[in-house]
């Protein structure tokens, strides 16, 4: 069987891309480098990008490269036992894609209640109360009828561009998705910059605290911040990865890809404290009073934002928001989704078409738990435990097993070598068999004695766990939401697959632009 290729590779660039760029991009990374140094944070995220992002992102591109297969096949044909570590990842992808569709649905609903700011003043009321209408966490609530019909539209759009294929689906996807979205957060951008209040914002963002350099935490931040930011350890670059012809550049895309990430963030935070400048300068405060993250900072600060601007900007400026919003998110979903579809097309030999049905029909159907009142407590649990424990611990098993167990980073070395123009050396090697290890290594060990340790109220001895959920909760959705991902994906590794078809055999390249496989 014929394997789906990127009709070109600013297809695969522009998708890999759109994967990487997503909402995190927008609503975590300024607040992430304010609080960790401002303009001094970039140093650590830089080295961040050198050590980690881009050789990682190397690393999942030359395995899928290489391979020709979805995340399980291709680890699964680095080594056998390694498989379980690819259906993990893909589990995790899974999970991620149930709830994903929501956060972009509320993007789109406030897109259209930018229009006349009909989220009136109290925008955090508006938003817990009106729109999401919160219920106590662990009730479901009902549905929110307008978050409903939209998230099946949302998943509508994302099952179709996964049935129109790898090329006339997801890379026709992008080549609109991408465009656009740089072009309306350019245009965001130069209006922010143009506010009142705005340059106040950017000296917050970018003034160094060189103290905070030698904090180690600083650095662990960076490291995470660059993990999560480019979609490594989510099964999702090995897949599109393996989608490429035989000759592609593995580096160059690598570096491409990181550097397009990391301005976007820049770009991002540019934008973002250029508008909390000028809020902080309509409501008399330091921006230092108005800094938020995530869904805070989406919903309810950047709604207020626009009610301080007013009239057709704060119309245009909303719907500019909005929008950039629903693209990152799209582009991103679209990935996640792809992952699963790619490996129950291969491991239960079925057609593409039955593959999206079964896999995305199914994320579909669990997200409307997020579009219950309820939905907003599930997320947050579900979101914080699988990227800490999922995606995180995922990440750092693939790297542990390929680096350390399989001993294979000399034998990708040469296949990103045989296909690429920057050569890679002593520093790929290091960086992925040392450093990557011991920093994904100690944010785990950071994350799991603050989630099983919690914090404890110095006044009163109380112990609050995260988000101040109580302990049934978080075991509930957000433990067992974990475990269950790692403890399914082995259970779908022990499936035999068709035709022996893990098995591969492949020949080494015998010249520095020829990588030719016997078979697929």
């Amino acid at each position: 069987m014929n394997r789906a290729q990127w009709g070109t590779r600013l297809g695969f660039l522009l998708a890999a891309m759109g994967s990487a760029i997503g909402l995190g991009n927008i609503w975590r990374f300024p607040a992430v480098a304010y609080e960790n140094g401002g303009g001094a944070f970039f140093i650590p995220y830089l080295f961040a990008l050198l050590t980690a992002g881009i050789p990682l992102l190397i690393m999942e591109y030359t395995i899928g490269h290489k391979y020709r297969g979805s995340a399980p096949k291709s680890l699964g044909r680095v080594s056998k036992g390694f498989e379980w570590i690819g259906w993990w990842q893909v589990l995790v992808s899974f999970v991620i894609s149930t709830y994903y569709g929501v956060i972009i649905a509320w993007a789109a609903i406030y897109a259209y209640y930018s229009i006349g700011q009909q989220w009136g003043d109290d925008t955090q009321g508006f938003l817990l109360s009106d729109f999401l209408q919160v219920a106590d966490a662990g009730v479901f609530g009902g549905f929110v009828p307008i978050i409903l019909v939209v998230l099946i539209v949302i998943w509508f759009v994302v099952l179709g561009v996964l049935f129109a294929g790898v090329r006339k689906g997801i890379e026709l996807a992008n080549k609109i998705f991408i465009p656009l979205l740089v072009v309306l957060f350019l245009i965001l951008v130069i209006r922010a910059l143009t506010l009142d209040g705005a340059m106040d914002g950017l000296n917050t963002f970018f003034q160094p605290n060189w103290s905070e350099i030698m904090n180690g935490e600083v650095w662990v931040a960076a490291y995470g911040q660059i993990f999560f930011s480019l979609s490594i350890g989510f099964a999702i670059m090995i897949t599109y990865s393996s989608y490429l012809d035989k000759k592609s550049d593995i580096t160059n895309n690598a570096f491409i890809t990181g550097f397009a990430n990391s301005s976007f963030e820049l770009l991002a935070g540019i934008g973002v404290f250029a508008a909390l400048g000028f809020m902080a300068s309509a409501t008399e405060q330091p921006v230092t009073e108005v800094v938020s993250d995530g869904v805070i900072l989406a919903f309810s600060v950047f709604p207020t934002i626009i009610n301080e601007m007013g009239g057709f900007w704060g119309d245009a400026f909303g719907i500019l928001f909005f929008a950039s919003l629903v693209l990152a998110g799209l582009s991103s979903l679209i990935s996640i989704s792809e992952t699963y579809v790619a490996g129950l097309q291969e491991k239960l030999n079925i057609s593409r078409s039955t593959a999206v049905f079964a896999g995305g029909g199914l994320a579909a159907l669990i997200g409307l738990i997020y579009a219950t009142k309820g939905g907003l407590n599930f997320l947050d649990s579900v979101d914080y435990f699988i990227n800490s424990y999922g995606v995180a611990l995922a990440g750092l098993f693939e790297v542990v097993a390929v680096a350390w167990y399989a001993k294979s980073l000399k034998d990708l070395q040469n296949h990103a070598n045989s296909v690429s123009d920057i050569k890679l050396g002593l520093w790929w090697r290091f960086s992925l068999g040392v450093i990557t290890p011991i920093v994904l290594g100690y944010m785990m060990l950071q994350n799991l004695k603050k989630d099983l340790v919690g914090t404890v109220d110095p006044a009163t001895g109380d112990r609050t766990f995260y988000g101040g959920y109580p302990l049934e909760f978080l075991f509930n959705y957000g433990w067992l939401v974990a475990i269950g991902a790692m403890a399914i994906g082995a259970v779908f590794a022990m499936k035999k697959w068709p035709n022996n078809d893990l098995s591969y055999n492949y020949k080494a390249p015998t010249s520095s632009k020829d990588s030719k496989e016997v078979s697929q």
